[in-house]
């Protein structure tokens, strides 16, 4: 890389916005700092791996809290009336008498009883319906339990938490996930609202592992890396190598300044007075 900034010749008449040109003589003194490839105040050296970044998506687990209150279930009939979803609202109001009013806050137990309470009604629980108990009836709560998105079958997974794949013991997930003892890897449900991104030097040290231990789980120890959306990326920037701060200026004269525009403003005080 080399700065030339300050290698340029004035044009006699600016052109539009153009006000200087490269004059053959700072043309030939960029093509020998060029072919001499030494590091100097104007010419840095990298390797092209310097220059590049992972981006990565760092996610976070949705959490949901359900109430079951009567004002919040007439709220969701009203929503379920509006999208010809009556049946769910049924089905909310039979748990209810069943759970509580609540708040509840483990999202994924008060599906599985919604599940258990569909088959038992014959109430179809598609997709659909279920996006709508998340957004209509669950509100975010970050002391909530997250919700799990998948469950991935024995021996199917390696539990790895960096990436989203975490390992819970099964009586914890509910009836008829594994048995007393034994443990599943799941998969949360990521919460949009919360997801960010992290640039990661490609020459960073034990690479994105190490990066995301020390610069994100200390703040977020519940985040987790999207690796289907890491991106590799390569950015110039000549400010950050060839920046020259500019000495502070002494205390003397910034005070010799002030002084200056105190007497300039009593100056023209006292001629408005005067008038």
């Amino acid at each position: 890389m080399i700065d030339a900034t300050q290698w340029f010749k004035p044009l006699r008449k600016n052109l539009g916005k153009k006000n200087c040109e490269l004059s053959p003589e700072d043309r030939q003194r960029i093509v020998d700092v060029f072919v001499a490839f030494e590091e100097t105040a104007q010419s840095r050296i990298f390797p092209n791996a310097a220059l590049g970044y992972w981006k990565i998506t760092v996610e976070r687990p949705l959490r949901l809290t359900v109430d079951l209150s009567a004002a919040a279930r007439a709220r969701f009939r009203s929503v379920c009336a509006d999208a010809d979803e009556a049946p769910l609202a049924n089905v909310i109001d039979r748990l209810a008498d069943a759970l509580g009013p609540g708040p509840h806050l483990d999202f994924n137990t008060i599906l599985r009883e919604v599940e258990r309470d569909a088959d038992e009604h014959n109430v179809k629980l598609t997709a659909k319906r279920v996006k709508l108990l998340q957004t209509a009836l669950a509100q975010k709560d970050e002391a909530a339990a997250p919700v799990i998105k998948k469950l991935h079958k024995p021996g199917k997974a390696v539990a790895d938490p960096l990436y989203g794949r975490f390992l819970l013991p099964s009586p914890l997930l509910g009836r008829g996930v594994g048995s007393e003892g034994t443990s599943t890897i799941v998969e949360y449900e990521p919460a949009t609202d919360l997801r960010d991104t992290e640039q990661v030097p490609l020459l960073e040290d034990g690479g994105i592992d190490a990066f995301f231990r020390r610069e994100v789980l200390p703040h977020v120890p519940d985040a987790w890396i999207d690796t289907e959306a890491t991106k590799i990326g390569y950015e110039i920037s000549f400010t950050r190598y060839f920046y020259q701060p500019q000495p502070l200026r002494m205390l003397e004269d910034i005070r010799a300044d002030i002084l200056a525009l105190e007497q300039e403003t009593e100056s023209l005080l006292q001629d408005i007075l005067d008038v």
